[in-house]
């Protein structure tokens, strides 16, 4: 049985979906905070030594800032391919204070949206990860085959201010068309897909 807990702070949501004891961490942690990122985990009775990998929507600071602090636990970080050349870009997002880590290519596993499925197979997750810009570039959502589709911060269409709507309405669409039933997303509570 699958199973998604919310393990989220300061705002944003970080998800845990677990297949037994294989777990996948949706969404990385603010820079800084691996000390309340475990005591979450801890709290959720979630041992970060069952989370196999670790993959982030897009690569913005509350998304992924605490990746390369759970590489150094043992996490193995799982990049799709549009995200690649957005990780060394995180750095001009944070200051000194942040105490961010930069994220190293090394050790990553990255892999394509296509490819996707079968790594989540393997965990006894039904699923992939789709590509759907529109917030960023490199944004992704994890559509499970439940309809449950985290969407990071895709930006909802009645939303959309700076980012190019007919990006963002692709997205949604794709979305849409695979599945797509209830919302997880980065920030807020879940809701049905309408």
């Amino acid at each position: 049985d699958m199973t998604i807990v919310n393990a989220g702070y300061r705002s944003t949501n970080y998800w845990v979906i677990s297949a037994g004891r294989a777990r996948l961490l949706l969404d990385l942690g603010w820079p800084g905070s691996m000390g309340l990122m475990q005591a979450t985990l801890n709290r959720l009775d979630i041992p970060l030594a069952e989370i196999r990998y670790a993959l982030a929507t897009h690569y913005h600071i509350d998304h992924a800032g605490l990746g390369q602090e759970l590489k150094r636990a043992g996490v193995a970080l799982l990049v799709m391919d549009p995200q690649v050349n957005a990780i060394p870009l995180m750095k001009q997002w944070t200051k000194p204070q942040d105490n961010y880590l930069e994220i190293s290519a090394d050790g990553n596993v990255a892999i394509s949206c296509a490819e996707s499925r079968a790594l989540l197979a393997q965990m006894g997750i039904a699923g992939e990860v789709l590509s759907t810009p529109g917030h960023s570039d490199d944004s992704g959502s994890l559509l499970l085959d439940d309809g449950s589709v985290f969407t990071g911060d895709l930006t909802p269409l009645e939303f959309v201010g700076v980012e190019d709507p007919a990006i963002v309405a692709a997205s949604w669409r794709l979305l849409r068309e695979r599945g797509a039933k209830r919302i997880f997303p980065g920030h807020g509570p879940i809701r049905p897909f309408t």
